[in-house]
Formats: structure tokens, C-alpha cells, sequence
């Protein structure tokens, strides 16, 4: 049964549905009128609105009715908020929200539906929707689990990971956006392909260079929690200024103050906000984190594990310096790459040193940067390259 509120389309035009969270829902954000999305399915939604012959249609699932929500994202993107009460969550292993889900796509009847992320109900709505469909991973759940700091969190993650296997051996391909995450589901799935995460248009345009200072600007973006490890951050940035080097160092990203690994981070940036190389900006919108992008020198990413590292490109599109660990998808991110130097996740002496090191040259940023982040990952290009696997699927599934 075809969508009312759907056009008629020519055969030429590929009809496609994206499963992603409203992260309405998981800030429980329940009044605001406007749905919003992750980094990587924003930029991704950007680059299919450019796209004329694409009809997509975005599902995102809520605990709570909405009070409004657009019906169009844009000329060609609709949007359907789906109401799931509580049992229909992970308790239910997503139950409810899949079959939410399913009546929808019957609703739509696409080409193809897409699995955005295997942390909630996105994978297993679309292996379950009874269409082609196929899976993005964003972050391999299995290999987080380490790095949670609650039991809460482990028991979450567990479920999660047991959740997502199944969706991978079940889906018809996964999008895996790094070597990485390849490598570590290649084994259950049907087919892979390796496409990186889009950056969001507002990043790729001309960037501004940092004014001049005689105090650089680092950040460090990215929630507070054991696998970015800005706890450790601090302790090198201690060393660092103990050795008369000046800099001001910027955390951005949520804070969690009852945590364990919060409490840890706030007593450490205490002593760095006394001293003053050291700061927390808490979160930030897309505007303002291209604004403190371009107000700095140098982003300072240093993970323990990472799938992807978006705000590497975002920060390299920006022309910033980067210092980052060698992990995930931040190696393939850097390749190439003017001012972008890798080390070691343990290897904090190296890069304490370079760190010194561009300090003293006086904190230059590269120039040539941004260009090549567009060249890489600019929405339409990725867009676009989603199409040519959709329609790799489609004649395999015909």
C-alpha cells in the first residue's frame, strides 16, 4: 500500500527508508517540535536532499507521544514519528518497536530500508521489516563494553551486542564506516562495504583562520567517560604546563558529575581552571563547536577504542591541527592528511613531546586540510555511494 502522503514516482526514483533514533527520545527532549539526529545520519540526510531521485522517508521510534513533528525534513525527506510504549523497548527485545516499525514500511512499501546503528531498534526494525534491507554500524557493541563504567552500562552494552549479532547475520550487507569495524563483523554478516560517515555541510564550508594569540587554543570534543580518557588528557596537560608550556586546553561534551570518571575529571580540571590551562565548555550545538573550532589551534582526540572519530574530519575541515591515537577509523581519517599526527593509545610520552614540539614552532595550523575532508566527505558524495550499494542489493535480491 502505497504512503498518502507520498508522490508518485517514476520508476527511475529509488524509494528508500532510514531507521534512526530521534534522539528526542533518548534525552527525553518529548516537547520539542523539531526531531534531531545524529552527526553522522544528519550529514548523511543532507547529502540525499541534493538528490532528486531519491524519495526517503526517516522512522524514528519515542516512548512518548509527540506533541508535533514535521511531516517533510525536506522536498524529498519525510518524517515519521512512531509512538512505542515502554514494554516495546529492550525489555521486549525491541518487540514493539519492530513491529511498529514493520507496519510503517508496509505503509511506505520501499525499495529498501536502512538500518541506521545497532545500539537500539534501528537494525532490528529494518531486518525485520520484511524488505531488502541493510545495517549501518556506527559502534560495535560487543567492543565497548570494557569501557562502561556502571555494571548498568555492561548489562546494557551485553544486551546490545547479543541484539546486534542477530541483526547482522539477518541483514543482506552492513555499512561499515572504518578498517576497523570491518574487521570486527566481517564474520557475521553476508557482505560489507566500507563507507565513511559523511561530515555535516556546515563543516566542509570555508573555514577562519584562529585569530592570533599568544595563548593557543586546544579541544578536546567528545563525552566525558573511561574511552576517550580525559582524565588522562589532564594528567598530560599538567606535565605539560609544568614545564612552562602555554596553552589552554578546552573540554567540550556532556559531563556526567555522579559518575565515578566524572567526579575524577571535574577534581583534575580544578586544578587546571586554578592554574589556567584548563577549561570545560560542556556541550555544544553544531554552530558553536564550528565557532570554538575556529577560535583554536589544535584538536587533541585520544580514545582508547573508536569505530569512526567524526569530529576528526569535522576538525580537520576547520584546517586544525590534530593529535590524535592511532584506533579505528581515526587511521584512515589521518592518511595523507596535512596536520594530522597518530601515536600510540599508551604512548603519552610521544605525544607529550610532539605537543611541546608544535608549541614552541608557535602552534601552526595546516592549510591544505580542508579541501581534502570535502573531497572525502562531503554529504552528496557519500549520499551517492549509498545508492550504488542500494542498488547492488536490489538487483541481488531481484
Amino acid at each position: 500500500m502505497r504512503s498518502e502522503s507520498s508522490p508518485q514516482r517514476g520508476s527511475s526514483v529509488l524509494k528508500i527508508v532510514q531507521l534512526t533514533t530521534d534522539n528526542r527520545e533518548p534525552f527525553r527532549q518529548y516537547d520539542n517540535p523539531e526531531p534531531w539526529f545524529g552527526t553522522a545520519p544528519e550529514a548523511l540526510l543532507q547529502g540525499f536532499a541534493a538528490l532528486p531521485e531519491v524519495e526517503v522517508h526517516v522512522i524514528g521510534c519515542t516512548q512518548q507521544p509527540m506533541a508535533s513533528s514535521p511531516a517533510k525534513l525536506a522536498e524529498n525527506i519525510w518524517f515519521h514519528s512512531l509512538h512505542v510504549p515502554k514494554w516495546g523497548w529492550l525489555r521486549t527485545g525491541y518487540q514493539g518497536c519492530v513491529r511498529a516499525i514493520r507496519r510503517k514500511v508496509r505503509e511506505i512499501a520501499p525499495d529498501i530500508v536502512h538500518g541506521q546503528g545497532t545500539e537500539r531498534e534501528c537494525a532490528l526494525g529494518a531486518v525485520f521489516s520484511d524488505f531488502p534491507n541493510v545495517v549501518t554500524i556506527h559502534g560495535n557493541m560487543s567492543s565497548i563494553i570494557p569501557y562502561q563504567s556502571t555494571a548498568l552500562g555492561r548489562c546494557y552494552n551485553r544486551c546490545a551486542a547479543l541484539l546486534e549479532a542477530l541483526a547482522l547475520r539477518r541483514t543482506m550487507g552492513v555499512f561499515c564506516n572504518s578498517a576497523y569495524t570491518e574487521s570486527l563483523v566481517t564474520r557475521h554478516c553476508q557482505k560489507v562495504w566500507r563507507v565513511p560517515n559523511a561530515v555535516r555541510r556546515a563543516f566542509l564550508q570555508r573555514p577562519t583562520m584562529a585569530p592570533v594569540s599568544t595563548l593557543p587554543v586546544l579541544l578536546n570534543v567528545g563525552s566525558i567517560n573511561p574511552r576517550k580518557r580525559q582524565v588522562e588528557l589532564l594528567d598530560l596537560a599538567n606535565k605539560l604546563h609544568a614545564t612552562g608550556a602555554g596553552f589552554l586546553l578546552n573540554f567540550i561534551g556532556g559531563l556526567d558529575e555522579h559518575s565515578q570518571y566524572g567526579r575524577e575529571f571535574s577534581a583534575r580540571l580544578a586544578v587546571g581552571r586554578e592554574a589556567g590551562y584548563a577549561n570545560f565548555l560542556g556541550s555544544l550545538d553544531g554552530g558553536q563547536l564550528i565557532a570554538a573550532m575556529d577560535s583554536a589551534s589544535a584538536l587533541i582526540h585520544v580514545p582508547h577504542e573508536e569505530a569512526f572519530g567524526l569530529v576528526v574530519p569535522e576538525a580537520l575541515a576547520r584546517n586544525l591541527k590534530v593529535f590524535a591515537t592511532r584506533t579505528g577509523g581515526v587511521v584512515d581519517i589521518a592518511e595523507g592528511v596535512e596536520g594530522a599526527e597518530l601515536f600510540s593509545t599508551e604512548d603519552w610520552g610521544a605525544l607529550g613531546d610532539a605537543l611541546a614540539h608544535w608549541l614552541q614552532l608557535g602552534a601552526p595550523r595546516p592549510t591544505t586540510a580542508a579541501t581534502e575532508m570535502a573531497a572525502r566527505y562531503e554529504p552528496t558524495i557519500i549520499a551517492r555511494r549509498h545508492l550504488e550499494i542500494y542498488r547492488e542489493v536490489l538487483a541481488t535480491a531481484s
